[in-house]
């Protein structure tokens, strides 16, 4: 996980982690902490892993990114490396308000990876690079 969330959320996700490896399930003391830690879009963020709805994109030259399906159909598109997402929400509530770590969508890509039920989908470089640059979603959207 990347350091530069707090050493508390990054020690529940490795719980989280070892947890459902090992019972395929998150115990409710791990889910209260995950919506003491992240509030609301916790619930949102745990309905879009269990829709499926992140998608982990890499590509050849190793760069990887989320893509995750909103609860409106909207595709956004994630970033853990450097803890971004494309929607407004995140623009909003944690850029310039500073209310929350990350949005529902960050959070459903950290724990589509931790629970290890991202889908994955291998992309050629060019492809990636238009994701990366804003440019396109992915094909199958």
């Amino acid at each position: 996980m990347p350091s530069f969330l707090p050493t508390v959320a990054e020690q529940l996700f490795k719980d989280i982690q070892k947890t459902y490896q090992e019972k395929t399930k998150i115990p409710d003391d791990l889910l209260i902490a995950l919506r003491f830690v992240f509030g609301s879009c916790a619930l949102q963020a745990l309905d879009l892993v269990d829709q499926r709805s992140v998608t982990c994109v890499s590509s050849p030259s190793g760069r990887r990114a989320y893509q995750v399906i909103g609860g409106s159909g909207l595709l956004y598109t994630c970033y853990t490396s450097c803890h971004y997402c494309s929607c407004p929400a995140f623009a909003y509530t944690v850029l310039r308000r500073n209310e929350s770590l990350l949005c529902k969508h960050i959070l459903a890509a950290y724990l589509s990876q931790a629970m290890g039920l991202s889908q994955q989908e291998a992309l050629s470089d060019q492809q990636m690079s238009s994701i990366l640059s804003g440019r396109t979603a992915r094909t199958d959207t």
